[in-house]
């Protein structure tokens, strides 16, 4: 007997919520998905149709790739994991995924930029509804960029997640439910141990659930309004775009990060891809694929990788010919 489709859906999202992911923007497709079979006279999963499947998917709006692909792969995932289950005999999904023709490539900010970007930062002036906002926005951008968070990870921390005395920070929730400890230096322990003191100056009675980026002392900073800032002083540093590279976001502090990392392994005469594995774990990612993703190749690695290979082929050749 076949399933009720919004059931599975639901069961679906509980299976994998307990795997510890959010699954947020997947239940809002599997919703479109449950709406558009009401809507059809859809009830159970052994009624989705190839056909029918084609047009729930020709039905949304979905112009780029990217997106396009997003929405195909959780109902992908979704029936494969109905087959499994034995609620479905086979999937009948039959669509192809759209082939992305460009990829957008980071701006990366280097060490004099981001200091730009950090100084415009601290100056930000105050307003009615946020006080201190140049020097909380300034630790905000300066996580992202000096050990790579993601937005959503540095505004989500709370008062407890700073550990002073060892010189770190808990990044809880990040991308796929995943928590993790991120080591820091003297300069970052700095800069957020004068953020906590001023949220404890603000709010004495604080514990260490209260966020540790906040302008009303209960609600975290969204993500999305950091981006509004950070876009907004963006356009007053006057940034020289390389052509083909698209306009800075927030998240770019992220690749810049990761790309530092590497720079520097070259620069120190360290092996990148023994690293590796090392800068993935501490980015929050799976594997060193994920992480591979941020590796932009910029001038200056191009430069580093040149030297190193300028040194490794002069050794060859002289032993080659000795």
């Amino acid at each position: 007997m076949s399933e009720h489709l919004a059931a599975a859906a639901a069961r679906f999202l509980e299976h994998k919520r307990a795997l510890g992911r959010k699954y947020i923007s997947e239940e809002h497709e599997l919703r479109l998905l449950v709406r558009f079979a009401e809507v059809h006279g859809i009830d159970d999963l052994d009624q989705l149709t190839a056909v029918a499947l084609e047009m729930f998917l020709a039905l949304r709006p979905r112009c780029r790739p990217r997106s396009f692909n997003h929405l195909l792969g959780v109902i992908r995932c979704f029936l494969d994991w109905a087959v499994v289950q034995e609620s479905l005999s086979v999937s009948p999904l039959e669509v192809r995924r759209r082939r992305v023709t460009a990829s957008r490539i980071p701006f990366i900010f280097d060490v004099v930029q981001a200091r730009r970007l950090l100084l415009a930062t601290a100056s930000l002036p105050d307003n009615s509804r946020a006080r201190q906002r140049g020097p909380t926005y300034r630790v905000i951008f300066a996580l992202c960029y000096g050990l790579g968070l993601r937005a959503g990870e540095a505004c989500g921390l709370r008062l407890g997640d700073v550990q002073a005395d060892r010189n770190l920070l808990v990044v809880r929730g990040g991308k796929f439910g995943k928590s993790r400890l991120v080591p820091h230096g003297p300069r970052t322990a700095k800069l957020v141990g004068a953020q906590v003191e001023r949220r404890r100056a603000a709010d004495p009675e604080s514990d260490a659930t209260a966020p540790l980026f906040t302008f009303d002392g209960r609600r975290c900073i969204h993500p999305g309004t950091a981006s509004q800032v950070f876009h907004s002083l963006v356009r007053t540093l006057r940034l020289t775009i390389p052509d083909g590279v698209s306009p800075p976001r927030l998240h770019d502090l992220r690749h810049s990060f990761a790309v530092g990392c590497l720079l520097r392994w070259y620069r120190d005469g360290s092996d990148p891809a023994s690293m590796l594995n090392q800068l993935s774990t501490f980015m929050g990612h799976v594997d060193p694929t994920s992480t591979a993703v941020y590796l932009t190749i910029t001038p200056g690695l191009l430069s580093q990788a040149n030297h190193r290979f300028e040194a490794f082929a002069e050794t060859a050749w002289v032993e080659a010919t000795a």
